[in-house]
């Protein structure tokens, strides 16, 4: 299972057509983890049969979708958020403490435009940067986790 994760498009939808031309047929599941709505409700009309979800982010305004959201997916629980709200800027502690509490293998958030992926403490963490505007001085990003029986796997793409 290989779900695509991306975030803070802020208002840029070619980043996000580049990002589903190039994973709409090996990605199951696509998360966009927040500032970004407006645009990823465009992309939904051009790909119906895609599971395509999204988080509210800080810049996501009367935004519907949750705040963060817990997912089953491969047989895991995965922790999406934007981070906004969790002081991801100044670390990943409280992130892992709500995942390690909601029994999530993985935790999925944005929000900073620096990508970061790791393993700490069991749990997997990814970041994917920012599809538009990054803010640590490399290209745009997106991610993707993969579940196999073999494991966990998780990966940040250049766009």
């Amino acid at each position: 299972m290989r779900i695509v994760v991306m975030s803070d498009s802020h208002g840029n939808r070619d980043a996000l057509e580049k990002i589903f031309e190039k994973t709409a047929d090996s990605g199951n599941i696509f998360i966009h983890l927040g500032d970004g709505e407006r645009e990823l409700d465009s992309i939904r009309s051009m790909y119906p049969s895609l599971d395509i979800r999204h988080i509210a982010g800080n810049c996501d305004s009367m935004s519907m979708s949750p705040n963060i959201d817990i997912i089953a997916a491969g047989g895991i629980k995965i922790l999406c958020t934007h981070g906004h709200m969790h002081g991801v800027k100044y670390g990943t502690e409280a992130l892992r403490s709500l995942a390690r509490d909601n029994y999530c293998r993985v935790v999925l958030f944005g929000h900073t435009h620096c990508r970061y992926q790791t393993l700490e403490d069991g749990v997997y963490l990814l970041n994917p940067g920012s599809c538009s505007c990054p803010r640590d001085f490399s290209e745009p990003s997106f991610g993707w986790v993969d579940i196999t029986p073999s494991g966990i796997v998780t990966n940040i793409v250049e766009l």
